[in-house]
């Protein structure tokens, strides 16, 4: 114990705390010039998204000695609404020419093409990418649109195909990265405002997050340069909001406990030690339950999800760093007067003792059973609605809350050529095979037109143009039929891909991930809350709290992505984001609330414990959910529908967690369950009061 309370002081001694200053000057020193370049180690290609062994990332390998896997077809659409004449025709051919001096053009372009309309002329430009990934698409579709509509007179031009796209997606993520941090601390910011009610003490935990984001994005930059770890546009984005918003958290809860503790010592260097004494091991608790079940995703066969486990986890592992040194030291250093107006004074009154969740934990305690069963039969209800959750995919077009040239293009591509021009199947086999191969690829229905085969090697290339969208599920179930078909080739150990395949592999990469992965962290959690709380009962009865929470929350949110927001669809990983960052993150106010409730107990019953730890803990944990649901919200500023999604999804889960689930159903069955929450250990056994008994205590407490 005494060795705890040694280490606990650590951080706020009278010289240490300069030391701990020092030393995250100095990280942050070192770490400002990496973070800034997180940006370019990121990964957006196919092999960043697709699982290692499926059978469209094979391809992507097998390929590459016909097509070069970084090269993006830019599909040029010449349109107009009658013919198109043979000025025309001369200006796009001329075109041709011109597009293949654009800078990373690679290869033959293609066209120009008719349609059978006699409306619409099509050009295939292979532009390259190389390592820099996506980044380089604007500036160069920006090109070829250039030198598409120069001399256009009434046509109609517009790029789209996957670099005509690619180009949309790095707008987007290149372009809102200073913007969502500055509206996620304009956020942060507001509540810190409303929760602590000082115009200085926010500055604090507001500078600990960012020296958190800093060294993270440093550490993990590091990582990705160096160790292979992979990170792409959206769990770059993904790891500003979880710093933000589980960093401030961590800081809500151990300044709440360090202004309690402030009202018991004269010395602010003991209060400190003694609320990182009694508020850390929680903390920790909270903070290691979330980077574990982070860390669950490493098991997903898709890479994008797989990499987002490390890089959320290292993220949270800094903030939880951060807030456990870094903030204990600057609250001490600064003193009392932070917390002006009301600055916390020895033997002051604690305002939580007869605060509001005091009086709301008093009324549940007439009738605990019938308060946390009308909550699950409400929950219950809510979470009906993710029958209607359409999880099967966002086509490109669809993936925006806007509409960029390359869905216009898209659209007007789809009226004058096959849906699928532009992004082709590929198969690749055995040379030996060529022919039947070939007569497979034109026989199977859905394919418009297919390749003379390339040779090389002993291996046979061809590509087919699908009649529909290469992102449809009508194209799905063509390269499902096409791969019955040529696996059945014999000899020819053929294999499919091309960017339908790719799509098609994702989706059930995410449905297996989902499978695998959410048992795992149910449980990795239930055996966390099992070792802190050191019981059996009250981990089985939080993760069933857990499950319904997340239900409800993915019910609501699939009722307003289909009816308000009118969403196309979701992507198929997104009931396992959802999942994990609310499994995570609620466990983390679980355990704050649980933490306080056993300690409590110890001294004053179960029952009553649990009404104490509602009134100490409830104000924090709702301000904490506020701050993590606002920073969550705030990756609606992105025009993509899939991180919307998320940050609806996450934003009013972590709100019905910790206003309804952790405040309201978990004390209620705190109170009805009453000691044999604990069981089996000791504390089981502790004599409680009674419902009868506790209901007088309750009312006396709020008076």
């Amino acid at each position: 114990m005494d060795r705890g309370r040694r280490l606990a002081g650590l951080p706020c001694g009278r010289w240490t705390k300069w030391l701990v200053l020092v030393f995250w000057i100095v990280v942050f020193v070192v770490a400002g010039p990496l973070s800034g370049k997180l940006n370019s180690a990121q990964k957006n290609d196919a092999s960043a998204w697709l699982p290692k062994n499926a059978e469209s990332t094979q391809v992507v390998e097998l390929a590459r000695r016909f097509t070069p896997s970084d090269t993006f077809p830019a599909v040029v659409v010449y349109a107009r609404n009658g013919p198109v004449t043979a000025a025309d025709r001369a200006k796009v051919a001329a075109d041709v020419a011109r597009f293949g001096g654009v800078r990373t053009v690679n290869g033959k372009v293609f066209g120009p093409i008719p349609s059978t309309d006699g409306r619409a002329l099509e050009v295939v430009v292979p532009v390259r990418v190389g390592d820099t990934g996506w980044t380089t698409l604007p500036s160069v579709v920006g090109e070829i649109r250039s030198v598409a509509r120069a001399g256009a007179g009434g046509l109609g031009v517009y790029v789209t195909g996957p670099a005509g796209y690619g180009a949309a997606f790095s707008d987007v993520f290149s372009g809102f990265d200073s913007t969502l941090l500055y509206i996620t601390a304009v956020i942060v910011v507001v509540v810190l405002l409303l929760t602590y009610r000082s115009p200085v003490l926010w500055i604090l935990p507001l500078a600990c997050v960012f020296v958190a984001l800093t060294a993270a994005q440093a550490v993990i930059y590091l990582l990705a340069r160096h160790a292979g770890l992979t990170v792409n546009g959206q769990s770059a984005f993904i790891l500003t909001v979880l710093v933000f918003g589980a960093g401030t958290d961590y800081a809500l809860l151990l300044t709440a406990r360090y202004r309690e503790e402030l009202r018991r010592h004269a010395d602010r260097h003991q209060a400190m030690a003694v609320a990182l004494g009694r508020a850390g091991p929680a903390i920790v608790a909270s903070g290691s339950t979330v980077i574990l079940s982070l860390l669950c995703l490493l098991v997903a066969e898709l890479n994008s999800t797989k990499s987002l486990g490390p890089v959320m986890a290292i993220g949270v592992a800094v903030g939880l760093l951060a807030m456990l040194t870094l903030l204990p030291a600057l609250l001490v250093i600064f003193g009392r007067w932070m917390f002006w107006p009301v600055r916390p004074t020895v033997g002051s009154p604690e305002p939580t003792e007869r605060g509001l969740w005091a009086r709301i934990g008093a009324g549940m305690a007439r009738r605990p059973r019938i308060v946390w069963v009308t909550t699950v039969v409400v929950l219950g209800v809510l979470a009906v609605g993710v029958t209607g959750l359409r999880a099967n995919g966002l086509q490109s077009r669809d993936s925006f809350r806007g509409e960029p040239e390359a869905v216009t293009g898209e659209r007007v591509l789809g009226r004058h050529f096959p849906a699928g021009a532009g992004d082709p199947v590929q198969v690749i086999g055995r040379a030996v095979a060529a022919r039947q191969l070939r007569a497979t690829l034109s026989g199977t229905a859905g394919v418009a037109a297919v390749t003379r085969p390339v040779v090389r090697d002993g291996v046979v290339y061809l590509e087919g143009t699908l009649t529909s969208a290469s992102d449809s599920q009508a194209s799905y179930t063509t390269i499902e039929r096409l791969r019955s078909s040529v696996h059945a080739v014999g000899g020819a150990d053929a294999k499919v891909g091309g960017g339908s395949a790719v799509n098609l592999d994702i989706q059930r990469a995410s449905r297996h991930d989902r499978d695998l992965v959410v048992p795992l962290v149910l449980v990795v959690v239930l055996v966390i809350l099992a070792v802190v709380l050191r019981a059996l009962v009250a981990p089985v009865l939080l993760i069933a709290t857990v499950v319904v929470s997340f239900g409800a929350a993915l019910g609501v949110s699939s009722l307003v992505f289909n009816h308000v927001f009118g969403f196309a669809g979701a992507d198929p990983s997104l009931p396992l984001w959802v999942f994990v960052f609310l499994a995570a993150l609620g466990v983390d106010y679980n355990i704050f609330l649980m933490t306080r409730v056993h300690e409590e107990s110890r001294r004053h019953g179960t029952r009553r414990g649990a009404l104490i730890g509602l009134a100490a803990t409830g104000g924090v944990i709702t301000s904490a959910g506020l701050v993590l649901a606002g920073t969550f919200a705030a990756l609606g500023s992105l025009p993509l529908v899939f991180i919307t999604e998320i940050g609806f999804a996450v934003a009013f889960g972590v709100l019905l967690d910790t206003f309804v689930v952790r405040s309201v159903l978990v004390t209620a069955l705190n109170l009805d369950v009453g000691r044999w929450i604990w069981w089996p250990s000791s504390l089981s056994r502790k004599p409680d009061v009674d419902l009868g008994e506790l209901k007088d205590q309750a009312t006396a407490l709020t008076r």
